[in-house]
């Protein structure tokens, strides 16, 4: 496997793919690991989950160099993701042993009902390269602290990290078979979910979270999936324009625009319209597009070549020819590397592509309205349901609103936000289950339920 930095276009590492019958023997050494991990006590498995979290800190410029080079993040950005994987960790570690301690839930007349939490067994991670500390920690972390074994397969965009994942947890203490990486695309990921796994965690597009729903379906595993997202923002005619502005462009543009919650859809009050605007067109034209690896970089490389740079053109045009003004960029950059110019289009409608279709990239449409309900009916009308944000000085006008737009995380006066302690979750299109909060830790166990009587005299 060819690793490319998206920077350069320039040959970084060639790897060796795991094929089907490694990943059956992986499969294999995991099972009869996993019990063994999963009888330690809970106080070892969070020392060296708490061990793996120094590793990350000391390491932290070798691992976001790596990062970086690899997905064509932004160096600054790439340190953000580890900074905050931090908090990730040390929110599980705190808070599992309430969620995995037995529950005596009746104790009366010689009967004792009590709930333990047990693991899974084997669970199949397969990550997605935009964040892979943040998503691959949302699953691996809590699942090894519930003594669960973890094959784990970054995506074939990140897979050095990945590989540096592995190493520090291997080294903070995590035996090999109990986290073990899978090197390769597709047909990896395949052949990972036909190697007898008790759970599939998977992040990445609804199309193949799909395709991953029907493949398992029969077997009856525990299935999770995080998917994309066609987030909206209304901007309502309230607000303090240029600090709104300035926010709802780094939800837009942060990335280079390649999150799940990243802003793809912007609705602004025909009465702040003109204003609102041209405050955010000057400030998109402030990003710095450029190398990833400069520190003042606010808009890197693609990580992929193809499809995000024809799709991107392609929704640019779709949107013009539709009767979109275009006010910033609209093309890739004449440079080597895959980046391609922060592309903003007014007047966008509901007719064009950019304003239903996830774009994932350096470009965003922006939609006037005339009212609440306006905005409200065009929130609501997408196939997705990860977030949505209202903007105004009144909560009560943000909730009411945002209590109607069926998504798993709602944002007044911010956006393209994920906290630890909230559950991280998707409707319709957009997924099923959560992750993070201590639902998240909830999903890697399984409840048993006891019934104890005593015997008579």
């Amino acid at each position: 496997m060819r690793i490319i930095d998206p920077a350069t276009d320039q040959l970084l590492d060639e790897l060796s793919e795991d094929t089907e019958a490694s990943v059956r023997a992986k499969a294999a050494e995991s099972r009869a690991a996993q019990r063994a991990w999963a009888a330690r006590p809970l106080s070892a498995r969070v020392a060296i989950l708490r061990r793996f979290r120094e590793l990350v800190l000391e390491r932290t410029d070798t691992l976001a160099s790596t990062l970086t080079s690899e997905v064509g993040k932004p160096i600054s950005q790439s340190h953000n993701e580890l900074k905050g994987l931090l908090a990730r960790i040390d929110f599980f570690v705190d808070h599992v042993a309430a969620e995995t301690a037995p529950e005596v839930v009746q104790q009366d007349s010689g009967l004792e009902e009590r709930i333990s939490h047990e693991p899974l067994g084997v669970v199949a991670n397969i990550s997605a390269w935009n964040y892979p500390y943040f998503v691959g920690s949302n699953v691996f972390v809590p699942a090894l602290l519930t003594g669960n074994a973890v094959l784990y397969k970054p995506s074939e965009l990140s897979t050095l990290t990945g590989l540096s994942i592995a190493k520090l947890l291997h080294e903070a203490g995590v035996p090999e078979a109990v986290f073990t990486p899978l090197v390769g695309g597709p047909a990896v990921g395949s052949a990972l979910l036909d190697a007898g796994i008790s759970g599939v965690f998977f992040t990445g597009s609804y199309g193949t979270g799909q395709a991953i729903a029907a493949r398992v379906a029969p077997r009856m595993v525990k299935l999770q999936l995080e998917l994309g997202g066609k987030d909206p923002v209304y901007v309502s005619d309230d607000v303090d324009v240029n600090s709104v502005a300035a926010g709802v462009a780094d939800g837009a543009f942060y990335n280079t625009g390649q999150s799940c919650c990243a802003v793809e859809r912007i609705y602004v009050h025909e009465r702040i319209w003109d204003e609102f605007l041209a405050r955010f067109v000057a400030e998109v034209r402030g990003f710095v597009l450029g190398d990833p690896r400069d520190k003042g970089t606010y808009i890197g490389a693609l990580a992929r070549r193809q499809p995000a740079l024809e799709l991107l053109q392609a929704h640019t045009d779709d949107a013009l020819s539709q009767g979109a003004k275009l006010e910033l960029g609209g093309k890739r950059v004449a440079r080597p590397g895959w980046f391609f110019e922060p592309t903003v289009l007014s007047q966008a409608n509901h007719a064009m592509r950019v304003m239903r279709e996830e774009s994932f990239g350096p470009i965003i449409g922006l939609c006037k309205v005339s009212s609440d309900a306006q905005a409200l009916e065009l929130m609501r009308d997408t196939e997705y349901g990860l977030t949505a944000a209202v903007y105004t000085r009144d909560r009560g006008r943000a909730e009411r609103l945002l209590e109607q737009v069926e998504v798993g995380s709602a944002y007044w006066n911010c956006c393209d936000r994920v906290s630890p302690r909230l559950p991280w979750s998707g409707r319709k299109h957009s997924g099923v289950g959560s992750t993070l909060s201590t639902y998240g830790i909830e999903a890697f166990l399984q409840p048993k339920a006891w019934h104890f009587r005593s015997p008579a005299g």
